[in-house]
């Protein structure tokens, strides 16, 4: 199924868990914390501002975005792959370097 996100909502692919910290501990599959970064993998086309101006979406297909740990809404659309919408609002950055 492939949906698309309305308005200035963003659909992402959040970004796979570490099975190994630095140190070279294994982490159990129970202890894992769901990452707060992903990848851009839709998004909506913007919203119009309460005085009636065209607000654009800014991030694109792509990006690499850091978000709250709760944010947005968890949707099965891929098989198994679990995507997130969320509001451009709720994206605390981008990703420029890593």
């Amino acid at each position: 199924m492939k949906i698309r996100p309305l308005n200035n909502l963003v659909q992402v692919r959040r970004d796979p868990p570490t099975d190994v910290t630095k140190g070279g501990i294994v982490i159990p599959d129970s202890a894992k914390d769901k990452l707060t970064k992903g990848t851009v993998v839709a998004a909506g086309r913007g919203k119009m501002s309460a005085h009636g101006h065209f607000i654009e979406t800014t991030l694109k297909v792509g990006s690499r975005i850091v978000f709250g740990k709760y944010s947005g809404s968890e949707v099965e659309s891929r098989g198994d792959e679990d995507l997130i919408f969320m509001s451009e609002d709720d994206v605390l950055g981008v990703i420029e370097e890593e």
